[in-house]
């Protein structure tokens, strides 16, 4: 069964709740619009691409109602495959058009539900689906956390200054610098394992932290290789979303 934190969420999503979607959209539209023009092959722009993963999107809430959990498909699985299905649908009505004849939109089956439909799936992607839900971690954590709180972390952890460094820019001491740290960093592993919790659907899913490294236990975690990790990450995620942003102004 899935847990109370994706049932919530997809509740959201049938009720058609704008906030849900655009958690999805800002988490995971990067992602699928690279997928999707790595698919396309330069045979589709930029705004294409934009509007093929907003349908993207469209059809994964028109499918929950028939998602099944028994059936093991992880939810990058589910989200892949129906981006593909979106993507063939278009290039089917680009060849009629050409052939000056329509074509009607083919149906989702549901081979995505089936833990088998994963081949589809690279590692690439599933780093890069893994990285969205860190990357949605940090920044509700930074939305929930004191301003200056959450500048300690990034000024020390993302952008690699010294404690002493941080103390003197801020005015604060190092001692508080050290408080400010283990306290968002309680906070973003709090906010991990909600975020990772709502977007998985198999166990395999939801050990995707601990096997990056992030271990999310308090009692047994290297504070430093926590912060070291998730930096890293940090540093893909945010490339990523600035090259997105730019693709999409151009």
């Amino acid at each position: 069964m899935m847990n109370t934190l994706t049932t919530n969420f997809i509740g959201r999503l049938r009720c058609r709740d704008e906030a849900a979607w655009f958690e999805l959209w800002e988490t995971f539209g990067p992602v699928l619009r690279r997928q999707l023009s790595k698919w396309g092959r330069g045979r589709i722009g930029v705004e294409t691409v934009r509007d093929l993963s907003q349908e993207t999107l469209a059809a994964l809430s028109d499918s929950i109602d028939r998602y099944d959990p028994t059936r093991g498909a992880r939810f990058s699985t589910w989200l892949l495959s129906i981006a593909k299905h979106v993507l063939g649908d278009e290039i089917d009505r680009r060849m009629a058009l050409k052939r000056g004849g329509g074509v009607r939109p083919g149906t989702l089956d549901e081979a995505y539900m089936t833990a088998g439909a994963s081949a589809q799936a690279d590692a690439e992607y599933e780093s890069a689906v893994f990285r969205a839900k860190v990357g949605a971690a940090i920044r509700l954590t930074e939305r929930q956390s004191d301003f200056l709180h959450f500048q300690v972390y990034r000024m020390r952890v993302f952008d690699g200054m010294s404690g002493r460094e941080v103390a003197e820019q801020l005015g604060i001491s190092e001692p508080t610098v050290s408080r400010h740290l283990a306290k968002i960093r309680d906070k973003l592993c709090a906010r991990l394992r909600e975020i990772v919790a709502t977007y998985s659907f198999t166990d395999d899913e939801m050990t995707e932290a601990e096997r990056a490294g992030l271990n999310l236990d308090r009692t047994r975690r290297d504070d430093t290789d926590f912060d070291e990790i998730l930096a890293e990450i940090y540093h893909k995620q945010t490339e990523l979303r600035l090259q997105d942003e730019a693709e999409l102004t151009d």
